[in-house]
């Protein structure tokens, strides 16, 4: 019985009326949120865990200080919301794509669920390279900074979303091959644009990495690589997603 509530994926150019779609949004809404409930519960009941996780790439000899009374009860909340929300984000995203997918060909389809292969692929490499990359050296450099003048005392609550963002922010970066190929598919840029374009794209790069949350140089500059890298790829990709597409639409073209 509870199989037959689940909303029925449309196909494409089914027709249905306006209330079958706002149901079905309304059903979709709450397993989303459904989901996102259920994964903090579980993150909830393990947080003591995240939160060592968290606070592996601080240095030895710091531990992290709370202020007030429920200081330590609202960081367990935040972090144990952002856990779940990275949890049920493949729930939430497959339920967006059910409700618009019925308005694309099939053929886009297949290319946007390859898309977004490569996107979850990317995103888990920029939260890796993140966690274990720029967080230990970026945290180490501004712990330390002027350590002589200062009690430098690190606040958890402040820490915990410093990570996180940090970490959110990272991932994002991740997405530039993502970003750019859909530029190109909408023939906004092209892959030789992005080739004569590079000193202005470092430039913006460096731009975007400074507005993360760190800003010292060496967090600065394991952004900045990664990033310079990834437009490269993109550009490679892009050439080689034109080709297919200008021959997928010379083949349209003839029938």
């Amino acid at each position: 019985m509870a199989l037959k509530r689940l909303p029925r994926r449309l196909r494409h150019g089914e027709e249905a009326t306006l209330v079958e779609h706002l149901d079905e949004l309304r059903t979709r809404l709450l397993l989303a949120l459904g989901a996102l409930a259920l994964a903090f519960v579980v993150v909830f009941a393990f947080h003591e865990h995240l939160v060592e996780a968290m606070s592996r790439p601080l240095p030895d000899d710091r531990r992290l200080v709370t202020f007030g009374v429920t200081e330590p009860f609202f960081t367990a909340i935040k972090v144990s919301f952002f856990g779940a929300l990275a949890i049920a984000l493949p729930v939430i995203l497959y339920q967006l794509w059910s409700f618009l997918a019925p308005a694309l060909e099939e053929s886009t389809q297949r290319v946007i669920a390859s898309f977004t292969a490569l996107s979850s692929a990317l995103l888990a490499g920029g939260l890796a390279f993140g966690y274990f990359i720029v967080l230990p050296r970026a945290i180490a450099f501004l712990t330390t900074f002027d350590a002589h003048l200062y009690d430098v005392q690190i606040r958890a609550s402040y820490y915990y979303s410093f990570v996180t963002l940090m970490l959110f922010g990272m991932g994002a970066v991740f997405q530039l091959p993502i970003f750019v190929l859909a530029l190109v598919r909408l023939r906004v840029v092209t892959a030789d644009t992005l080739r004569r374009n590079r000193k202005l794209a470092i430039f913006l790069m460096v731009v975007v990495a400074a507005l993360l949350p760190t800003v010292d140089p060496v967090s600065l500059a394991f952004e900045t690589i990664p990033m310079l890298l990834l437009y490269e790829l993109s550009i490679h990709l892009a050439r080689y997603f034109e080709r297919r597409w200008e021959r997928a639409g010379a083949l349209a073209e003839e029938f």
